[in-house]
C-alpha cells in the first residue's frame, strides 16, 4: 500500500491538475498587543467562570418539560456553583484574555465576515495557527468555526481521496478507505463518518471502547489497503483516557492514519499544555489532532493540527471548512492571549488535578482526569439528583439517553481551576446519596 502522504500528494496533484486546490489569502493587520499581565495564583476574575445566576422562571419550565412539578422555591432566581462546564483552568475570565478581545473589537472590529477561502483569513488567524501547531508539536494548523466542524472536515478530506480517484464510479468496496472507531467516540467524529459512508467513500468499523485487542482483531481481518483509527483522547461522559501509546504500536504494526479527538485534553493536559498526546509522550505517532477551543482554551472554535500537505487538502476538501465564515477577530485574539497564558500560568493546569485527587479522596471513587460521572441509574433518579443538587446550590447536568445507554443515566461533574476545596467539599456532601451506587458501577 502507498504510504498515506503518497497518497495525499497524489490527491492533491490531481485536484490541482482540475484547478482545484485552493489556498487562504493574507490580510495584513496591525499585530495584537502581547498580553502584559499573567498571575502566580487564582484571582477574583476567576470566580465568574464557576459561580452563575441562574433564572427561576427557566428553573421552572426545565423542571416541566422533564416531567417534574415545580414546588415553591423553584421560581426564585438562585446562585448556585457550575460543575458541568469546560473551562478547566478558568481562561474564559481572565483579564488578559479579556483585554485582549476588547481591544480587538475596538480596533479592527470583527474582522472579514467571509469565508476564510474568501478574505476572512488574517494575519491573526495566521497567528493563532502557527502558535498551536507549535504548542501541540505538529507541522501546521487549521483554525475551524467549531470543533464538530474541525471532525466533520478532516472525515470529509479523508473521504475525497476516493472520490477523486473514483472519477465517474462508485468506488468498489475493496477501494473505499476502513475507518476504525472507538465505541463511545464524539457525536461529530460519528457524523464526520456517516458523511463519508454515504458518499461511498468509507466503511466504518467501531471497536469496543478502548479494547486493543478488538481493535487488532478488526485490523487483522480487514483486507481494504487504506485504514484510519479515530479516537478521542478524553471521553467526555466517562472522563477516561484512550490508550494513546499503545495506538500508536498499532500504527507502527499495520500503517494506520491515526486521527485524535484531543478537545478535552488541550491546555489541560503535559507540562506545556499540549494534550494528552503530550502527557503520554507520544506526539510523533499521532497523524492528525483535532481539537476545541471552549474548553480548555476558554475561548470558541476548533482546530486541525496536522502536516502542511494534510491542510492542504482539508482547506480543499473539508466541505464544514470550506462553507463557514472565519472566526472573528476579537475571539481569535482572546485565543492569542489564552495561550500565552496557559504557558505562563502552568498552576492552573496543576491545580486541576490537585482537584482531582482531592475529590478522590473524598469519595474514594476510582477517578482519573476531571471529568467524574455520578451514575445514579434511571432517568427519573438522575433527574431527581440533579433537583437536589440544584436546590444545594449546585449546577450539575443529568446525562441520559441518547447520550448514554439506557439505565445508565448519570450526573457527570466537571472540576475546573476556578473552583475551591470547600466547593468540591459541599459538593461532595449534596452527592452522598448517590455516590455508594456510584461506586458500585464504577467496579462492573
Amino acid at each position: 500500500m502507498a504510504s498515506w502522504d503518497e497518497l495525499v500528494d497524489s490527491t492533491l496533484a490531481t485536484l490541482a491538475g482540475k484547478n482545484l486546490l485552493f489556498m487562504q489569502r493574507l490580510i495584513t493587520l496591525p499585530p495584537p498587543v502581547p498580553p502584559s499581565r499573567t498571575f502566580a495564583g487564582p484571582g477574583p476574575w476567576d470566580r465568574p467562570t464557576v459561580e452563575i445566576r441562574l433564572d427561576g422562571a427557566s428553573t421552572q419550565e426545565w423542571l416541566a418539560l422533564n416531567g417534574l412539578v415545580s414546588e415553591e422555591g423553584d421560581e426564585v432566581d438562585r446562585k448556585v456553583v457550575l460543575f458541568s462546564g469546560n473551562d478547566y483552568i478558568g481562561l474564559a475570565t481572565h483579564p488578559a484574555v479579556l483585554e485582549a478581545a476588547a481591544k480587538a473589537a475596538q480596533g479592527p472590529g470583527m474582522g472579514p465576515r467571509s469565508s476564510s477561502l474568501i478574505f476572512g483569513y488574517t494575519t491573526y488567524h495566521k497567528l493563532a495557527e502557527e502558535s498551536l501547531a507549535d504548542l501541540l508539536k505538529m507541522e501546521d494548523c487549521l483554525l475551524c468555526p467549531t470543533g464538530y466542524a474541525a471532525n466533520t472536515s478532516v472525515m470529509s478530506a479523508i473521504g475525497s481521496i476516493i472520490s477523486l480517484s473514483a472519477t465517474g464510479r462508485n468506488a468498489a468496496q475493496d477501494e473505499r478507505i476502513a475507518i476504525f472507531s472507538d465505541a463511545w467516540n464524539h457525536a461529530s467524529i460519528i457524523d464526520g463518518i456517516r458523511l463519508a459512508e454515504r458518499q461511498q467513500e468509507a466503511v466504518a468499523f467501531v471497536y469496543k471502547h478502548c479494547d486493543m485487542s478488538h481493535l487488532e482483531s478488526l485490523l487483522s481481518g480487514c483486507s481494504m489497503a487504506k485504514k484510519v483509527v479515530v479516537t478521542d483522547s478524553l471521553f467526555s461522559m466517562d472522563g477516561d483516557f484512550a490508550p494513546l501509546p499503545e495506538l500508536v504500536k498499532l500504527r507502527s504494526k499495520y500503517g494506520f492514519l491515526l486521527v485524535v479527538d484531543d478537545a478535552h485534553g488541550t491546555f489541560l493536559c503535559g507540562e506545556n499544555g499540549g494534550g494528552i498526546p503530550e502527557m503520554f509522550g507520544c506526539e510523533d505517532g499521532i497523524d492528525i489532532c483535532v481539537g476545541s477551543l471552549s474548553k480548555g482554551g476558554g475561548c470558541q472554535g476548533g482546530f486541525i493540527a496536522c502536516s502542511i500537505r494534510w491542510k492542504k487538502l482539508i482547506i480543499s476538501r473539508g466541505r464544514p471548512f470550506m462553507f463557514s465564515s472565519a472566526l472573528p477577530l476579537p475571539i481569535i485574539a482572546s485565543l492569542l492571549a489564552a495561550i500565552h497564558v496557559s504557558k505562563k500560568e502552568g498552576w492552573r493546569r496543576s491545580l486541576v488535578w490537585d482537584h482531582v485527587k482531592y475529590f478522590a479522596s473524598l469519595t474514594k471513587l476510582n477517578i482519573t482526569s476531571p471529568i467524574i460521572p455520578i451514575i445514579v441509574g434511571t432517568e427519573e433518579a438522575v433527574l431527581k439528583a440533579h433537583r437536589h443538587l440544584h436546590r444545594s446550590g449546585f449546577l450539575v447536568i443529568p446525562i441520559r439517553p441518547p447520550v448514554v445507554p439506557a439505565n445508565s443515566c448519570r450526573l457527570r461533574v466537571s472540576l475546573s481551576s476556578a473552583h475551591t476545596s470547600d466547593d468540591i467539599k459541599r459538593l461532595v456532601d449534596a452527592l452522598s446519596p448517590w455516590l455508594p451506587t456510584c461506586a458500585s458501577a464504577s467496579r462492573l
